[in-house]
């Protein structure tokens, strides 16, 4: 099989595990909004509950009460970054396999937030609640977590992954 037939399968494979990742997040979303109540904890384990919450800014609640005009914002910036990693990954060399996970991570959780601000008026489906004594962590959900496991691995392939690139060329 030539590396281009090879590099274009495992792309397809890739955007395949976006796709599995967005088709979870919405599905776990699913489930808390049938089955929790808004603002009302869940118990699972200490300092971890399933607690029904909606956002309608980006992370932290970042611009959550700026009126309505943010949702645009983020649908906007959620689809142009979702065409920009898609580009990127279809751009890779068959090989590259941590950094197309990274961005299939971050492809799937930027794609199941944006099918929320675009089919549930603007808000994003929270439920999953950290906290221990008087330290809350805000609510978040399958998305937000892909996002930030596939930010950290591209953070970390930008560091280590180019360094071993530069090794194995010398």
């Amino acid at each position: 099989m030539s590396d281009a037939l090879r590099a274009r399968r495992c792309h397809w494979l890739w955007l395949g595990l976006a796709v599995l990742i967005t088709i979870a997040d919405q599905l776990t979303k699913l489930l808390a909004l049938q089955h929790l109540q808004l603002h009302q904890p869940l118990p699972v384990f200490p300092s971890f509950d399933l607690m029904l919450t909606y956002n309608r800014g980006a992370a932290f609640s970042f611009l959550s009460d700026a009126g309505g005009w943010q949702r645009w914002l983020f649908i906007a910036l959620a689809i142009g970054i979702s065409i920009f990693l898609v580009n990127w990954l279809f751009a890779l060399r068959a090989e590259e396999r941590w950094l197309a996970a990274a961005l299939a991570l971050v492809t799937g959780g930027a794609v199941g937030n944006l099918l929320d601000r675009v089919f549930r008026d603007g808000q994003v489906v929270d439920f999953v609640y950290l906290h221990y004594q008087n330290f809350h962590w805000p609510a978040f959900n399958l998305a937000d977590s892909s996002i930030c496991v596939g930010a950290v691995l591209l953070v970390a392939q930008s560091l280590w992954g180019a360094a071993s690139g530069r090794e194995s060329t010398q």
